[in-house]
């Protein structure tokens, strides 16, 4: 049976840091599902199907990845989607004690499943979604912190007038 491990997030946008923590997921898991959620405490620069997409496309020709939608508790996805293992990336201590609150609620109400810390290497450590977010609202560039290819612009929703 395939060890199925979830990735989830908001990815809002997907990094380079979240790039590599699929990566090293994929040498200990057989598939990775990357699950996007819908985060309304935070300003969103994509919606869920755009992120999707941009996901979608990096990992097109890697059938160990799946990228899927949801909107329930991170552990009832899991079970959905046949994951018995909650990947979380770590940059720093700030996120380490975040994740750690959310493992012990995780496992009191979904003990089945296992939760695993990946450390961001230290070159991606400084990248976060909110900060490429913030530096796309200042115009600047931001493609070397996106997977390689990945042109935002290509993905963020444009509202006719």
């Amino acid at each position: 049976m395939a060890k199925i491990a979830l990735f989830a997030g908001s990815f809002d946008p997907f990094t380079r840091g979240h790039e590599v923590v699929v990566e090293m997921a994929l040498r200990l898991f057989d598939k990775v599902v990357i699950g996007v959620g819908e985060n309304v405490a935070k300003q969103s620069l994509l919606s869920v199907e755009a992120r999707c997409r941009l996901i979608a496309d990096i990992y097109k020709n890697n059938n160990r990845v799946r990228v899927k939608s949801y909107s329930t508790l991170t552990g009832d996805f899991a079970r959905e989607v046949g994951a018995t293992v909650l990947v979380r990336g770590v940059r720093n201590t700030v996120d380490f004690e975040f994740e750690r609150t959310i493992e012990a609620t995780n496992r009191e109400l979904f003990p089945e499943l296992t939760t695993v810390l990946i450390s961001t290497p230290a070159e991606y450590m400084h990248i976060s979604s909110s900060m490429v977010r913030e530096l796309l609202a200042f115009g600047r560039d931001i493609k070397e912190y996106l997977p390689q290819n990945i042109k935002i612009e290509n993905y963020i929703n444009r509202v006719e007038s």
